[in-house]
């Protein structure tokens, strides 16, 4: 049973015809006749009386009749809210990212992005590393927001945000005068270390020629707390320095970068590449590129630097 054979059926209940419904359909009559005969053998009953040229519909007729108006009726609307999300897009976008970027990389977009689509709601799933490719890939998130690169061919990735890892240490500490801090600088200090993430692969190795030496005190899998326990002079870590802007301009932390070459990491957004886009995701695409920002963003102070994420 499909729509065309309803809309067929309907126009014979209406026209009281197969003839002029067959006109009406742009069909001919026998074309007409063998959909009724799919219905009646799908349904197992008769839905028309025929007497001579004349026509009417049975109890059973009368029924199926009163069900396809609403079948066709619910189809229209279905039609009718889909071409007014064209208009004015509503529904959810479900995003993928971790609390650190939530917080600084983030609130932009979605304000500006509920400027643009105040029906559209947009929900956010934390996650973190490979947990983010891993709910776009099984359609538990539109969108992820996550480090690049990500291998994944079944998702396109946008870089839209430069930021650099730097090291990051108490103000009063011996490093923070420093412009640059190399692995050898880290002995003897108690090291936090982000738990796990590209974050931390990386960090592992640049971090190994003194590994063996190396006191790594902690492993902490927050942004606030790694701040926190460093301003406590609990040991020293390392953030994007855009997480820290903050504390570096009320003097609380000071970050350097790594040497010899700083630590850029870039962050993308990701999607499937095989999903059907609507208007409110394309629009997210679109204010995500124009608000995130791509370049590294420094914040000047005497002798200290942080840059944006």
């Amino acid at each position: 049973m499909d729509l065309d054979q309803l809309h067929t059926f309907l126009e014979i209940v209406r026209l009281k015809s197969f003839s002029k419904a067959a006109q009406t359909c742009y069909r001919t009559q026998p074309a007409i006749s063998a959909q009724v005969r799919q219905l009646e053998q799908e349904l197992n009953t008769t839905l028309f009386e025929r007497f001579g040229t004349k026509i009417s519909l049975t109890v059973a007729g009368r029924i199926f009749a009163e069900h396809a108006e609403q079948i066709l009726a619910l189809r229209r609307r279905a039609q009718d809210a889909i071409n007014e999300l064209e208009k004015v897009p509503r529904g959810e976008l479900v995003i993928a990212a971790n609390e650190a970027t939530c917080i600084y990389v983030l609130p932009g977009v979605f304000a500006e992005f509920k400027k643009r689509f105040p029906n559209v709601q947009l929900l956010v799933d934390r996650s973190y590393g490979t947990r983010v490719v891993q709910a776009v890939l099984d359609n538990q998130a539109d969108f992820g927001i996550t480090q690049l690169p990500v291998q994944e061919k079944k998702l396109q990735a946008v870089s839209i945000h430069s930021d650099e890892i730097r090291l990051i240490v108490p103000a009063a500490h011996r490093l923070a005068s420093s412009e640059r801090v190399t692995p050898r600088d880290l002995v003897g200090e108690p090291v936090l270390l982000p738990k796990t993430g590209t974050t931390r692969a990386r960090l592992n190795d640049w971090l190994d020629p003194v590994l063996e030496e190396l006191n790594i005190s902690m492993e902490l899998d927050s942004t606030e707390m790694i701040k926190r326990f460093v301003m406590a002079d609990l040991g020293v870590s390392f953030l994007a320095a855009s997480h820290c802007r903050e504390e570096v301009e009320a003097k609380k932390l000071a970050t350097l970068s790594l040497a010899p070459e700083s630590m850029i990491r870039r962050v993308g957004l990701i999607y499937r590449r095989d999903k059907s886009l609507s208007k409110a995701a394309l629009g997210f695409i679109e204010v995500t590129l124009l608000n995130a920002g791509h370049q590294i963003d420094s914040i000047s102070g005497p002798r200290l630097r942080a840059s944006g994420t």
